[in-house]
């Protein structure tokens, strides 16, 4: 009987998050995030992976390669996406924060981000909207990271390199340049530590055509490592991820105002 009932926003915003978070390959009810998830949210594991394909109907990437998530869904489902489209910094921040409220003490985050604040500055932190910020950019770290890594299955986009512990989710528009980004995981790409300080700095860029490009500077560097480490993929493609294909508005920022030609 649980079954029959409707979703409800909570739940909803909750799989969705997760949907975010794993490969679509992986959206299936024996997959131990969403078996927690159902757990969670009082749902079988079935139940929670075809909310996962149904929200994939709505995904353009899964289009393009003619892989289609479920057919059927509810009204809901595409009000949700919408909202992600149109404001996900809000929904994004709205489904980490019940995750966490559902998987920890309730007044765990705020003592760790007072604690944190403190260490960094020295002062108390004063209630209101500082707080809020804090707390929301603590929780959509862990979104941004993990939804853009799981993107690209866990790879460097330009090495494939799989570690995690060398992977990083790197904004191609600085989250100072762009706050209402900040989270967007089109405005994230999969790579290992050595190439995100790379892009950070300017010396290679992603063109909106999803080509390596190798800066001047690096160029001017003829040693062997140089070679193998960064010239050899000039022009060459990226492993494009599963969903949230960078945004080339995004890109064509980093190759006009960060990469150093």
């Amino acid at each position: 009987m649980a079954e029959r009932r409707l979703w409800n926003r909570e739940e909803l915003i909750l799989a969705f998050n997760l949907y975010c978070k794993i490969p679509f390959s992986k959206t299936v009810k024996s997959n131990p995030k969403i078996i927690e998830l159902a757990n969670l949210i009082g749902r079988t594991p079935s139940s929670v992976a075809m909310k996962l394909g149904n929200f994939a109907r709505f995904d353009p990437e899964l289009k393009k390669r003619d892989i289609s998530g479920l057919t059927q869904g509810s009204k809901m489902d595409e009000v949700i996406w919408n909202e992600f489209i149109n404001d996900n910094e809000n929904l994004i921040s709205e489904s980490e924060l019940l995750l966490y409220k559902l998987t920890n003490p309730a007044d765990a985050l705020i003592q760790d981000v007072e604690q944190e604040f403190e260490e960094l500055t020295g002062y108390v932190m004063r209630e209101g909207k500082e707080k809020e910020r804090m707390i929301k950019t603590r929780l959509g770290q862990n979104f941004f990271r993990t939804s853009v890594l799981a993107s690209y299955n866990n790879k460097c986009c330009i090495t494939g390199i799989d570690l995690p512990q060398l992977l990083t989710a790197s904004h191609i528009v600085p989250w100072s340049q762009d706050l209402k980004n900040s989270l967007n995981p089109q405005n994230g790409l999969c790579l290992n530590s050595l190439h995100d300080k790379a892009f950070d700095r300017g010396l290679i860029t992603i063109t909106p055509e999803y080509k390596i490009l190798i800066s001047g500077a690096l160029r001017k560097n003829s040693s062997g490592l140089i070679q193998d480490l960064f010239l050899k993929f000039d022009n060459s493609p990226i492993t494009l991820p599963d969903k949230f294909v960078p945004h080339s508005d995004f890109l064509k920022y980093h190759n006009d105002e960060i990469y150093i030609h």
